[in-house]
């Protein structure tokens, strides 16, 4: 649902209520700008600056530059949700996604992570596919039967993983190892990047181990989802 306008939105980040994201219009200036900045920041919102075309796309009417889009889900975060994994005595497996922005790879991915037994899918605030309508539609249901932990930096997640005794495995096309070289029995944190970029080096490098899903044709790779659905098998595989 979008909230538009300066006074609903400023209220609605008030009230603590879940927002996905506000976007406010380029070269705003002012109080107004200024007093949503500051809700963004206080509340860890995401906020983009956007040419108005976008405003005006988004909403016929008006918006006064400023639009809040409201959270289809509940949001946690991985130390909620990792300590709670341990007391149970399962091995964890999380998957962490690095610049998946397509709405629809998204949901399909966290399908399979349900239907897999992951334990959390953890995504960065920004650099993401919205969770929107057509996200939930591709995920089956899936969103409400998984954790989804939206962390402000994987950085953070990557430290508290390593302190935690988690192993980072990373998917990487030029990694000499393949995929079913690594021991995922061991508490896991799959780390998926975007089909264009990849993961991002700075996280390869903070890796724990790389793999690869070894491939015959001349294709780049599978599509990201695929790609994942492939790689929790074989986690399965190893696990039962």
């Amino acid at each position: 649902m979008l909230i538009y306008g300066r006074h609903p939105v400023a209220d609605a980040l008030r009230a603590g209520k879940r927002m996905e994201k506000v976007m406010i219009q380029q070269g705003m200036t002012g109080e107004a700008e200024i007093e949503i900045r500051h809700l963004c920041r206080e509340h860890e919102v995401v906020l983009s600056v956007v040419p108005k075309e976008k405003l005006n796309k988004l909403v016929n009417g008006n918006h006064q530059g400023i639009i809040g889009m409201t959270a289809a889900i509940e949001y946690t975060t991985i130390e909620a949700v990792l300590p709670q994994v341990m007391v149970t005595g399962k091995v964890p497996l999380l998957l962490l996604l690095d610049g998946v922005t397509d709405v629809r790879n998204l949901g399909a991915i966290v399908r399979s992570a349900e239907v897999a037994g992951v334990d959390a899918v953890v995504v960065p605030q920004k650099g993401t596919a919205v969770i929107n309508a057509e996200a939930i539609k591709a995920a089956a249901g899936a969103f409400s039967r998984i954790p989804i932990c939206r962390e402000k930096s994987l950085s953070h997640v990557l430290d508290y993983l390593g302190e935690m005794g988690v192993r980072v495995f990373a998917s990487h096309l030029k990694s000499g190892k393949m995929i079913f070289e690594s021991d995922f029995t061991l508490p896991t944190a799959i780390l998926i990047g975007s089909e264009g970029e990849g993961v991002n080096p700075a996280w390869l490098k903070r890796a724990d181990e790389a793999f690869r899903i070894p491939q015959i044709g001349t294709s780049d790779s599978f599509n990201v989802s695929v790609a994942t659905g492939i790689i929790l098998y074989e986690v399965m595989r190893q696990r039962f």
